[in-house]
């Protein structure tokens, strides 16, 4: 895997969390400054100066979601006072966290949105295996993307990440990231989930659907998660035209495996795609 790419996928994973120099380059297996050689190269940004960002760039939506603490915000990306997350705030974006929080309006802010290396090409896919499976209930933690802004995803599940094995009525420790609900504008629900029992009893901030039985192509992914995309290229541009089959109108999903690490991309993804039987015209 490219090593700037994988940078970009960790820092987004990571967002929340303790993001240093040394952290990221480990995580590349690179030195402090070849990193930060490659990544300017690679993106135009000092490594450092694009994580600030993105941190300000997620506070800044929270803030105009209406979190209703400042200093909760701070902390959650990464500042140790109210004071100085207020002034890289402003120094950022030209106005403070609060008058956001009261304007509820991102529109002229330069938000700096997660950077896109995706590298679409022809990849060997295994043959898939066919499964029918009954219906079930995915709960967790739903957000709406475009194939432009899916980059968001990763921070969506270090999201959930914490909830996982303590959600009411979970059904074992696989993971589930949902595909469903399309918008004419290309834009879909994403869902970072567990299985539950009952969609009821959860509470208020999670979202459930109920995934209706339908036949499915399965397909294990080969590589690290972050490369998942050229999986999903390659099923819906290749196999899928050269099947007799054709994708069905319900939800896709990713199931990981229980002993998934989604920083090492070790463990099992598979690749879920409901099929029918091809039309006749």
């Amino acid at each position: 895997m490219d090593p700037i790419g994988k940078a970009l996928w960790f820092i987004e994973i990571e967002l929340c969390g303790e993001l240093t120099l040394d952290r990221i380059a480990a995580t590349c297996e690179l030195s402090r400054f070849g990193l930060s050689r490659m990544f300017a190269i690679g993106t135009g940004w000092p490594v450092m100066r694009y994580v600030r960002a993105r941190r300000l760039t997620r506070a800044a939506q929270m803030l105009a979601e209406g979190a209703p603490d400042i200093l909760s915000v701070a902390l959650d990306n990464g500042y140790g006072s109210h004071e100085a997350f207020t002034r890289a705030f402003h120094d950022l974006f030209g106005v403070t966290p609060d008058e956001v929080r009261s304007r509820r309006v991102l529109t002229d802010l330069p938000l700096v949105e997660p950077i896109r290396m995706k590298e679409l090409k022809d990849v060997d896919l295994p043959s898939p295996r066919f499964e029918t499976r009954d219906a079930f209930v995915i709960a967790g933690f739903s957000g709406r993307f475009t194939p432009g802004t899916n980059e968001g995803i990763p921070a969506l599940w270090q999201s959930f990440g914490p909830h996982i094995g303590y959600v009411p009525g979970q059904v074992g420790g696989v993971t589930y990231g949902v595909c469903c609900n399309p918008g004419e504008d290309c834009s879909f629900e994403y869902i970072a989930g567990v299985e539950v029992r009952t969609g009821e009893g959860l509470p208020s901030s999670f979202r459930s659907i109920r995934v209706e039985p339908h036949r499915y192509a399965v397909f294990e992914h080969k590589g690290h998660v972050s490369t998942l995309h050229q999986t999903f290229y390659n099923i819906f541009n290749h196999w899928l035209p050269a099947s007799p089959l054709e994708s069905a109108e319900a939800p896709e999903f990713e199931r990981y495996s229980e002993d998934f690490d989604p920083l090492a991309g070790t463990g099992t993804v598979e690749v879920w795609v409901p099929v029918k039987d091809r039309s006749s015209t």
